[in-house]
């Protein structure tokens, strides 16, 4: 779970393919990716077009290293996403695998309008699932929304008003954090963390207290 696939079409005879993350979890018949149309884009807006029943190609073996093996030990594990980077988190969530370690596990969707909030009521129905130990806290920049913080995640984190919403300290002594998606974001995230909380990349032969996968 938190892994990608490369799917592909022929496009004038050439195979034209990109990386796409699971949102289902390993094992589940149908699989589910979360994409966005780039209308210039070469392979998006073909794959918007399939019909049911059409076909196209797909690896045979999922990769990546944004998986919860790689995760170490803490005591309450964010999970910060932009836009459709929120999908490798609830392939992860879905699965449940290795998170019973963590006391606490906050979900933060960031998204631009209320309306991008595509998998609201899947989140809402993983955090009755896991019974306290799941937060979910949602963030929409461009306009007010119900339940939602108003403004981008490294501000609401250097305001702390992220924390207070969900009721937890974001510290490198009990906290990993979780970056997926908006290069941007990913990267004034991780400069903030460095300069604030005095946390720093996690690498395998120097653990850490932050993993990042961009999205693009």
């Amino acid at each position: 779970a938190g892994q990608f696939a490369k799917l592909a079409l022929e496009v004038d005879g050439e195979r034209v393919q990109r990386a796409y993350s699971f949102v289902n979890a390993p094992g589940e018949p149908n699989l589910e990716f979360y994409l966005v149309t780039v209308p210039e884009g070469k392979l998006s807006p073909r794959l918007h077009a399939l019909q049911p029943g059409q076909t196209l190609m797909i690896t045979k073996e999922s990769a990546g290293f944004f998986v919860i093996d790689e995760i170490p030990e803490c005591k309450t594990l964010w999970m910060l996403a932009t836009g459709t980077a929120i999908g490798p988190y609830l392939s992860i969530l879905q699965e449940g695998k290795g998170l019973a370690r963590f006391d606490h596990i906050v979900l933060v969707h960031a998204v631009r309008y209320a309306q991008d909030l595509s998998y609201l009521p899947l989140m809402q129905a993983l955090e009755q699932r896991y019974q306290g130990q799941l937060r979910i806290q949602t963030v929409v920049s461009r306009e007010a929304a119900e339940s939602a913080l108003t403004g981008r995640v490294p501000a609401l984190i250097q305001s702390g008003e992220l924390e207070a919403a969900v009721g937890l300290s974001m510290t490198a002594e009990e906290s990993h954090i979780m970056l997926c998606g908006n290069p941007q974001m990913v990267r004034d995230t991780q400069q903030l963390l460095k300069e604030t909380r005095a946390m720093r990349k996690h690498l395998k032969r120097k653990p850490g207290h932050i993993t990042s996968e961009h999205y693009w």
